[in-house]
C-alpha cells in the first residue's frame, strides 16, 4: 500500500484554511461527510497532516457554535433540565437515606417526567457507545485519513445508506415514545461514523428514521446528539494539538474555524427540508461519485 500524496507534506496557507472552513460548514450538515471530504483535500494538496487531527477538531468546533445557535431553545431547555435530573437524583438520594431511619416511608421524586428530561438521557445514552466506538478506533481514525482509499470507500458506503434513507418513511416517535434502546442504536452508528468518508449526519438521521423517528426530531436529534461526541473530542485533543502547531498556523486555524461556523448556520436550515422531501438520494449519487473517483485516485496517483 503506497501512500497517495508523493509529494512532502507543507503547512496549509491562509487559502486553504478558508477552503476547509467552508469545505466543513458545507459538509457536515449536508450528509456528504465533512472529514471524508477534509481527508480528500489534504491528500490531493499535500497539506501536513501532523496536526491534521486538531484542525479538523477546531473545524467541528465550528459547526458546533452553528448548532448552538440554530437549537438554542432546546439545548436552553435540554441544560435545563439535565439540571434538574441531578437535582431529582441528589433528593431521591436523601429521601432514601432518611428512609432508613423512619417506619413512615418518603415518596421519591419522578426523575424523567418531561420530554426533555428523556431527551437528555437519550442524548447521554447515546454518547455512551460513541465514546467506546472513538476509544477502539482511534489509531484507525487518526491513520485513515492519510490515504484517498478509505475516505473513497467510505463515500460509497454513505451513498448506499442515503439511498436507503429516501426510501424509509417517516415515522412518529418523538422524546415521550423514543426508546433508550433506539438511542444505543443510535449512539453506535454515530460512533462509526467517525471513519473519514462516513457521514455522520446522513448516517444518524437515517438510524433515526429507521428507528421510526418523525423527520422533524430525527433531524434535531441528529444535530444535538453530536455536541457531547465534538466537545469531547476537542477536549481531548486540543491541550495536546496545541503544543504542535507552529504559530503562524493558529491565525489560520481561527480563521478557519470562524468561516466553518458561518457557513454551517446557513446550511442547517436546509437538512429538515431535504428529509422532508426526500432528497438524499442527490447526495447519494454526489458521494458515489466522488468515492469512486478517490478510490480511484489512490491507485493512479
Amino acid at each position: 500500500m503506497s501512500i497517495i500524496y508523493r509529494k512532502e507534506d507543507r503547512l496549509m496557507s491562509l487559502l486553504e484554511a478558508i477552503i476547509m472552513g467552508l469545505i466543513q460548514g458545507l459538509t457536515e450538515f449536508l450528509p456528504v461527510s465533512s472529514s471524508g471530504h477534509l481527508a480528500i483535500f489534504k491528500n490531493v494538496f499535500g497539506i501536513n497532516t501532523e496536526t491534521g487531527i486538531l484542525f479538523d477538531v477546531l473545524l467541528h468546533v465550528g459547526t458546533l457554535a452553528a448548532i448552538f445557535i440554530a437549537y438554542w431553545k432546546d439545548i436552553k431547555e435540554l441544560i435545563v433540565n439535565g439540571f434538574g435530573i441531578l437535582g431529582c437524583w441528589i433528593v431521591n438520594a436523601l429521601i432514601w437515606l432518611g428512609n432508613l431511619f423512619v417506619k413512615e416511608k418518603k415518596p421519591y421524586k419522578p426523575v424523567l417526567n418531561t420530554p426533555y428530561r428523556r431527551f437528555v438521557m437519550m442524548v447521554i445514552i447515546s454518547t455512551i457507545p460513541t465514546g467506546i466506538l472513538g476509544i477502539v478506533l482511534e489509531d484507525v481514525i487518526g491513520s485513515a485519513g492519510e490515504f484517498l482509499l478509505i475516505p473513497g470507500l467510505c463515500l460509497v458506503i454513505t451513498a448506499c445508506v442515503l439511498y436507503i434513507a429516501d426510501k424509509l418513511p417517516g415515522g412518529s416517535k418523538s422524546p415521550q415514545t423514543a426508546t433508550y434502546t433506539d438511542a444505543v442504536k443510535i449512539g453506535v452508528v454515530q460512533g462509526v461514523a467517525t471513519l473519514p468518508g462516513i457521514s455522520r449526519s446522513g448516517s444518524t438521521i437515517t438510524a433515526c428514521l429507521a428507528c421510526g423517528f418523525d423527520k422533524t426530531f430525527a433531524v434535531k436529534y441528529s444535530f444535538i446528539m453530536s455536541i457531547p461526541a465534538i466537545m469531547g473530542a476537542a477536549v481531548l485533543e486540543l491541550k495536546d494539538g496545541l503544543n504542535m502547531v507552529a504559530s503562524n498556523q493558529l491565525m489560520y486555524y481561527g480563521i478557519g474555524t470562524v468561516v466553518a461556523g458561518v457557513v454551517g448556520y446557513i446550511c442547517i436550515k436546509t437538512v429538515l427540508k431535504m428529509v422532508q422531501n426526500n432528497k438524499f438520494k442527490y447526495f447519494a449519487f454526489y458521494c458515489f461519485i466522488v468515492g469512486m473517483a478517490s478510490v480511484v485516485g489512490y491507485f493512479v496517483l
